[in-house]
């Protein structure tokens, strides 16, 4: 056999909508899969490609933002479930702990435990023995991303508090990953977008090098300082994040068993309304704007869809889809599926069409520019300005007399923000597709006349105008 067949294979998996990234490692026929999202094809497809049979499916921790395919694709390809320890996983699985090491092919993959974004968090180091014997990648799951740490907030209900799995991060950071030699790439398991942590780079790989330079949580300090300026401001998790984790403690049902979005008339979707469904509309927001189903919820096929849809959405909702294709109905029920919301009744067979040819009533969103914006700013001093960015985006500078609400909180919070219903209310965000979704919760608590800005505060500080800062 020729020494090509031994190479090492190593394929990255990203997931825009879900900033998650995952991987496939192979040698010598044999591969293992990292942190798998749920619809679980792909690796399958890109192992029979390569003439690998795939004999591990490594989970690094109990995701919370999102529910793995690790049950689906260990059913379907025959390999074995891994988890640290500490998981207490009760699907069928291998538990390991810190220097347990498992062979692919020719590969050596070594186990670190890493606690500190959750107690049961593992690192692998990845060793092509044809190589070296020394690390040259490390999958670091959720413990270390390019340009932050994971959050280390989510195992409150496990009994662990934000300090203590703070000074846990810090010393599986010190004491484990930064004894690495700076070559090393890493490799996380999420980017710029998720939740999981608040300072992510774009980039989706880097080294334990470059890391060390510029990673402002691993620069010169001491274990309380770090562990003051990790629990520091954090912003809220997503309230899907422990009902996703626990569904992967268990493993997810395969998605081959999820029925297909039935087709709905319009009265249909009018009676189901009347029965308590959401109407979930997935078009982008200048369509939204246009002409919608009344209370329907705007969250745009365009983003971060799968997040927003599990951070708004209670579990238990049933869900009518209104897109403008059967194509993005698939796709939405797709990456619905991928955050645990399966309770999808139908979707509103041609879309708006139908909906106004049948002559039923739609609500509106005006949608105006940050010129327009700034216009009613100085004409009219009723004008209520909604900011539904994150805490730290608001305080970063907004648009004079805006009001912080932030879209994950926003229904919550609205009691105590003294805005009126009747008055003229801009809704606005970095870019314009949080505020488009603000929109819609607004309108599903009456309030009666408002606008989304197009571009957001991005095209407000873009185009020279004034921004307020705190105080």
């Amino acid at each position: 056999m020729s020494s090509e067949a031994f190479v090492m294979h190593f394929k990255q998996f990203y997931l825009n909508c879900l900033a998650h990234a995952s991987y496939l490692i192979g040698s010598d026929g044999e591969a293992a899969v990292v942190d798998p999202q749920r619809d679980v094809d792909q690796y399958l497809d890109e192992a029979a490609a390569q003439h690998l049979k795939i004999k591990y499916v490594i989970e690094t921790h109990l995701h919370a933002d999102f529910v793995s395919g690790h049950r689906e694709l260990a059913a379907r390809s025959g390999a074995q479930i891994i988890f640290g320890r500490q998981a207490k996983a009760t699907i069928q699985h291998h538990a390991v702990e810190n220097g347990d090491e498992l062979m692919i092919g020719r590969v050596k993959l070594r186990v670190l435990e890493t606690p500190g974004h959750t107690p049961e968090g593992i690192c692998i180091l990845v060793m092509d023995t044809e190589v070296s014997d020394q690390p040259q990648k490390v999958l670091t799951g959720d413990t270390l991303f390019i340009g932050d740490v994971g959050r280390p907030d989510l195992a409150g209900q496990k009994g662990y508090t934000p300090q203590t799995m703070a000074g846990m991060m810090y010393e599986s950071l010190h004491e484990k990953l930064m004894r690495l030699d700076d070559a090393v790439e890493v490799f996380p398991a999420h980017g710029a977008g998720s939740m999981c942590g608040r300072n992510l780079s774009t980039e989706t790989s880097s080294t334990i090098g470059e890391q060390r330079k510029f990673n402002y949580a691993l620069q010169p300090m001491t274990k309380d300082e770090f562990i003051k300026l990790m629990t520091t401001d954090l912003p809220d998790a997503p309230a899907y994040f422990s009902r996703d984790a626990e569904i992967n403690r268990t493993g997810a049902e395969s998605l081959t068993g999820l029925s297909r979005a039935a087709e709905l008339p319009a009265a249909e979707v009018c009676k189901l309304t009347a029965q308590g469904s959401l109407v979930l509309d997935v078009r982008d927001a200048a369509e939204f704007g246009a002409g919608h189903v009344p209370g329907a919820l705007n969250i745009g096929l365009g983003g971060q869809f799968a997040s927003w849809a599990g951070s708004l959405i209670p579990i238990t909702s049933p869900i009518v889809i209104v897109a403008d294709s059967n194509e993005k109905v698939a796709e939405a029920q797709l990456r619905l599926a991928r955050v645990g919301l399966e309770n999808v009744q139908g979707y509103l067979k041609d879309g708006m069409k139908a909906w106004e040819k049948v002559g039923l009533d739609l609500d509106t969103v005006p949608q105006i520019s940050v010129a327009e914006l700034k216009e009613l700013i100085e004409t009219q001093p009723d004008l209520q300005i909604v900011d539904v960015r994150r805490p730290v985006e608001y305080e970063s500078g907004h648009a004079p007399h805006a009001t912080s609400a932030p879209l994950a909180k926003l229904g919550y919070l609205l009691p105590r923000l003294n805005l009126k219903p009747n008055a003229q209310t801009a809704v606005i965000c970095a870019g314009g597709y949080r505020s488009s979704a603000g929109t819609s919760i607004l309108q599903q608590l009456g309030f009666e006349h408002l606008l989304n800005v197009t571009g957001g505060t991005k095209a407000w500080i873009d185009a020279g105008y004034e921004v307020e800062l705190p105080a």
